[in-house]
């Protein structure tokens, strides 16, 4: 079984900019609104994929993602998603042996920029980057499926 434990963190400033190794815009959307899962499909304009996420918020969570035609995506995307498309550009940028991944949202979310990194467990330590803020790991508000139903603009 698959297992994403993950830690969000807002940023303390934009010194992050500096150590960007590239950047990918994505355009994700929801396929499901209840259920014990959250189901998205999600592009870069060059991949595609579907995720499969348990709905328990938190730092570990049971996850899958499928690659999928870009074809089948942007039907998707156009077709079934419930509300509006989650629209930012990821920026990946490695410090200390993890991947961090700064999400800057567009749209009705622009404003938002969260820092993700994916651990392989729960109580690992690391080291906190200078340009990293208050952690919102446990905030429902920053996690996209949420954004979906109230953006960032209307907070």
């Amino acid at each position: 079984m698959a297992r994403e434990i993950e830690r969000k963190f807002l940023l303390a400033d934009w010194s992050w900019r500096e150590e960007v190794e590239r950047s990918d815009r994505l355009v994700q959307g929801y396929l499901n609104e209840e259920g014990g899962a959250s189901v998205r499909v999600r592009h870069n304009g060059r991949q595609a994929f579907l995720n499969i996420k348990s709905r328990t918020l938190g730092i570990s969570r049971d996850e899958f993602e499928y690659e999928i035609p870009m074809a089948d995506a942007e039907r998707m995307l156009d077709h079934l998603t419930c509300g509006p498309v989650i629209d930012k550009t990821r920026h990946f940028v490695r410090r200390d042996g993890l991947l961090w991944e700064i999400d800057e949202f567009h749209g009705a979310n622009d404003g938002l920029v969260v820092a993700e990194v994916e651990l392989e467990h729960e109580d690992q330590a690391f080291e906190r980057p200078d340009w990293l803020g208050e952690e919102v790991s446990h905030d429902p508000r920053y996690y996209n499926v949420s954004l979906v139903k109230k953006p960032y603009s209307q907070w």
